[in-house]
């Protein structure tokens, strides 16, 4: 039979457990997250860690002839010019596109950002082109960039900026120029529309406060606007960043082969190459993927410090 001492000691070992899982405690979120974590764990860390560690083998397809090259496929990717141009092709894309949506986006939000009618549907029909899958709108455009019934090519050449039966999809500089157009039309809206978020949370008595102190709209949107819009616009360039570093099926349908990144040079050699191919492109998936933990890390000092 429990002795009195016993009873109070048990319950107070329950009491003290039902403060730690209570609201109180702080330690009940952990217990509500915990199949969450277990699901990215599943889903998204493990396939990378494998995926760097079979990056280090020599023939990971194959169980019983794969041994450990350390470094070496690494060594041949960066050897390679073919590797070497996709970096350079990918890190051109992604500066333009990137640059000129943050430009057109700021521009757009900021003139959608006012009170006049109808803006309700004008924000919504921006968001046409972001609305369709890339695959459909690289389509549209290649026709379009055809050399035979492309309406943007029979424009350019009738402008003779092209010559007759040649088009942009034929040289490697217009491929690129060509990619960029097409991602700059699909994908600044999404860039308008984070800015937009920003620029509604600003409280409008600072730019009545600067206006009694006889400041002009280019003061205003230099000392008020700008400086109010760094935590959006950082957030903005770092999703369009990482999206446009990791282009791949907008130059598959414009360019095939002609013109590779990063990923599309990852993914001829681990599935249209030989078995031996593949450990190639699984090293430039893994460059790929810590180029993107790089520029994340830049994007989020960057903001820490704004912050500051």
């Amino acid at each position: 039979m429990a002795t009195p001492a016993l009873n109070v000691r048990r319950q107070g070992t329950v009491a003290r457990w039902g403060d730690r899982l209570g609201l109180q405690s702080g330690f009940l979120p952990y217990f509500l997250v915990l199949p969450t974590l277990l699901l990215i764990l599943i889903i998204a860390v493990y396939p990378i860690v494998d995926s760097i560690f079979l990056s280090f083998l020599d023939n990971p397809l194959v169980a019983s002839g794969s041994t450990f090259v350390g470094l070496r496929n690494y060594s041949y990717i960066f050897a390679s010019s073919e590797f070497r141009n996709s970096i350079g092709s990918t890190f051109i894309f992604s500066f333009a596109t990137v640059l000129l949506e943050f430009l057109f986006g700021l521009g757009i939000a900021m003139l959608i950002n006012g009170t006049f009618p109808g803006r309700g549907l004008v924000r919504a029909s921006i968001l046409v082109p972001w609305a369709f899958p890339t695959l459909v709108s690289a389509q549209i455009w290649n026709l379009m960039y055809n050399s035979q019934t492309g309406i943007i090519t029979y424009g350019l050449q009738a402008l003779h900026i092209l010559p007759v039966g040649s088009s942009l999809l034929q040289t490697t500089p217009g491929i690129v120029i060509a990619a960029v157009i097409t991602d700059v039309w699909k994908t600044t809206p999404f860039m308008a529309l984070l800015i937009l978020a920003g620029l509604q949370v600003i409280p409008n008595e600072l730019y009545e406060a600067a206006s009694v102190d006889g400041s002009t709209r280019w003061q205003q949107f230099w000392t008020i606007t700008l400086p109010m819009l760094t935590g959006p616009m950082v957030i903005a360039l770092l999703f369009r960043t990482l999206d446009a570093i990791r282009v791949f099926d907008l130059m598959y349908i414009l360019a095939g082969r002609q013109v590779e990144t990063i990923s599309s040079y990852s993914y001829y050699y681990m599935f249209t190459g030989t078995p031996s191919d593949f450990p190639t492109g699984l090293a430039a998936a893994v460059v790929l993927f810590l180029m993107c933990c790089l520029i994340s890390i830049f994007y989020l000092l960057f903001l820490r410090r704004a912050q500051r």
